[in-house]
């Protein structure tokens, strides 16, 4: 697989996740032919943080997400965190992942909506920062917001992780002139965290 992934590579997902988002993507061409329908496609890769303002934040149940879960840990909620895989062909051999804040998805879909009224054109496009963490820096990270320890355990891979999955930015960039102004890891992790504490 290319790294960071571009809007033009093959799709071809590996998981029911990734082709549920590509039947989506499918169908939405054929409304724009038959009904000229027009619409940009904005694919996520890992959506992060929380409301800076603290009003907003993330939560699932059962939680899934890498962040989320490491500060549940970190507070105590979810005393068996779990690392997937330590044998991936990365540096310290754990899974590399594009993380982008939140704040910076919802500005990307105001200017998706401001584009498609000016130029009605269907488009695709990637949401990612082209820098990818690994989970263990992603670890270390919530541990120097924080100042607490994570209890590492390690587990096999889940069937169907990548060892990177990473974005181009550069269509986002230059289509929609999007820029990310929160996405560096330790705001996203402060801003989480700053959630979690309070929820």
């Amino acid at each position: 697989m290319t790294t960071p992934i571009q809007e033009d590579h093959p799709l071809s997902p590996i998981n029911p996740y990734g082709a549920s988002k590509l039947m989506v993507e499918r169908m939405l061409p054929d409304y724009d032919r038959a009904y000229g329908l027009k619409y940009v496609s904005l694919r996520y890769f890992n959506a992060a943080g929380a409301d800076p303002d603290g009003q907003l934040g993330e939560w699932h149940q059962p939680e899934t997400h890498l962040i989320p879960n490491i500060l549940l840990h970190l507070l105590g909620r979810n005393p068996g965190f779990q690392v997937f895989g330590q044998d991936f062909p990365t540096l310290d051999g754990t899974a590399i992942r594009d993380y982008i804040h939140v704040t910076d998805l919802a500005r990307a879909h105001l200017l998706a909506l401001e584009k498609l009224r000016a130029e009605n054109q269907s488009q695709a496009i990637n949401l990612g920062s082209s820098r990818g963490y690994s989970v263990l820096e992603v670890i270390r990270t919530a541990e120097k917001v924080t100042g607490k320890k994570v209890s590492l355990k390690f587990g096999p891979r889940r069937r169907g992780d990548v060892p990177v999955l990473l974005a181009s930015s550069q269509k986002a960039e230059s289509w929609l002139g999007w820029q990310r102004q929160f996405s560096d890891l330790e705001f996203i992790i402060e801003t989480a965290w700053n959630w979690h504490r309070k929820s």
